[in-house]
Formats: structure tokens, C-alpha cells, sequence
């Protein structure tokens, strides 16, 4: 575990952002009292298809509306 000042960590943010993402701990102190972790945020890959299958059907967009349907987007009764 590395412990480092406030003052010592917004002076070496960008290596201690490496340090933690290289899986090291480190912790920012006031004084000589620890207040953070800094820790990796974990990303997963994005998956595209994710919900294929499961949601069955969509409506076709690129169907013709049913008269009945189209009369009353138009404001027809």
C-alpha cells in the first residue's frame, strides 16, 4: 500500500492513477490519517445483441398503418 499527502497526490495524479490501474493500492491521506482509496473503475465490454432472442417480435415500422389506426393519427373518428 502506498500513502500519499493531498498535496503530494494532486502533484502525481497521473501516476498514481497508473499505479492503481496497474493494480497497486493507494491511499490519500490528510495529514497522517487516511481518507481515500483510489481504485479502477471496472469496464466490461460493450456487447452488441445482447437481448437477441429474448424480446421476441418487434412491430414493423415500414408496414402500412391499418386504416382504422391511421384514421386516428389523422384525427379521424
Amino acid at each position: 500500500m502506498k500513502q500519499f499527502t493531498i498535496h503530494a497526490a494532486k502533484t502525481n495524479l497521473s501516476k498514481l492513477i497508473e499505479a492503481a490501474l496497474d493494480g497497486e493500492e493507494v491511499v490519500i491521506a490528510k495529514g497522517d490519517k487516511p481518507v481515500v482509496r483510489l481504485v479502477p473503475i471496472r469496464r466490461t465490454p460493450f456487447k452488441i445483441g445482447l437481448l437477441k432472442d429474448r424480446l421476441g417480435e418487434g412491430p414493423d415500422f415500414f408496414e402500412p398503418m391499418p386504416e382504422d389506426d391511421l384514421d386516428l393519427w389523422e384525427g379521424g373518428r
